[in-house]
């Protein structure tokens, strides 16, 4: 008898599975996250049938030790849905990863912690010169960022930003001006200080703040001037698009 529980324990024991590297399927290591590829901050996963356009995308490395992706950064329409097409070029394995810069940070946190692979909609994971994609809806505006969140690999260089803008359609729709009064111009910093009243399109109260602007609107612009502008999100940074 104690030698067939003794054998029933042993047999249980060799079946329990070592969780120290494993597949990382469905989340960021985050409880409660099985679900949230349905619909990410970024968009959400898509078909074959429903692909816009196609981005080539390239990882490798370079002679001096680093470890790029080609192109660095992608410039994408809200509403477009894209497949990147990834081709692992380098002599080491790398993946391509695409989330907002919080999401990426945290995840990179968790898989230095862990030896996981993804298994996620919004990544893919290649040995070296192995073919894949994502594909991908981005129905958000906003600054995101694609990345390879294998240890070491995002400090060697291999991450660049993914900028989703407004579509064509919303491009196209009427200008919302704002009011203020400048007060400070940084010509060289290419930045202007206006106290301004309520940014009706940003959902902002009226308040003081920074803006980027280019050489062009700066030129018009004088310290103590009263303006009629419209403010925007360029590349994540609140910019004084237009003015009147």
């Amino acid at each position: 008898m104690n030698k067939l529980l003794l054998s029933t324990a042993l047999s249980l024991l060799i079946s329990v599975p070592a969780f120290a590297a494993g597949t990382h399927v469905g989340g960021h290591g985050d409880e409660g996250h099985g679900d949230m590829h349905e619909e990410m901050a970024i968009g959400m996963p898509a078909k074959g049938e429903a692909v816009d356009r196609t981005i080539d995308v390239i990882m490798r490395e370079t002679d001096d030790g680093e470890m790029i992706f080609e192109p660095a950064e992608f410039d994408i329409q809200k509403g477009e849905t894209i497949r990147f097409a990834v081709t692992n070029k380098g002599e080491i394995e790398h993946e391509f990863v695409i989330d907002t810069m919080e999401g990426n940070a945290k995840h990179k946190e968790a898989m230095a912690k862990m030896d996981m692979e993804h298994d996620d909609p919004n990544s893919v994971r290649l040995d070296p010169g192995m073919e894949g994609e994502v594909i991908w809806t981005f129905a958000n505006e906003g600054a995101f960022e694609f990345a390879c969140l294998i240890p070491g690999h995002y400090e060697s260089g291999m991450h660049g930003p993914l900028t989703v803008a407004p579509s064509d359609a919303a491009a196209e729709a009427p200008l919302v001006y704002s009011t203020g009064k400048v007060k400070k111009i940084d010509t060289k910093g290419k930045k202007v200080t206006i106290i301004h009243g309520p940014l009706e399109n940003l959902d902002m109260p009226s308040m003081t703040m920074v803006f980027k602007a280019d050489e062009a609107l700066i030129a018009k612009m004088k310290e103590g001037q009263n303006i009629e502008f419209v403010a925007d999100r360029v590349k994540g940074k609140l910019t004084v698009t237009a003015m009147k």
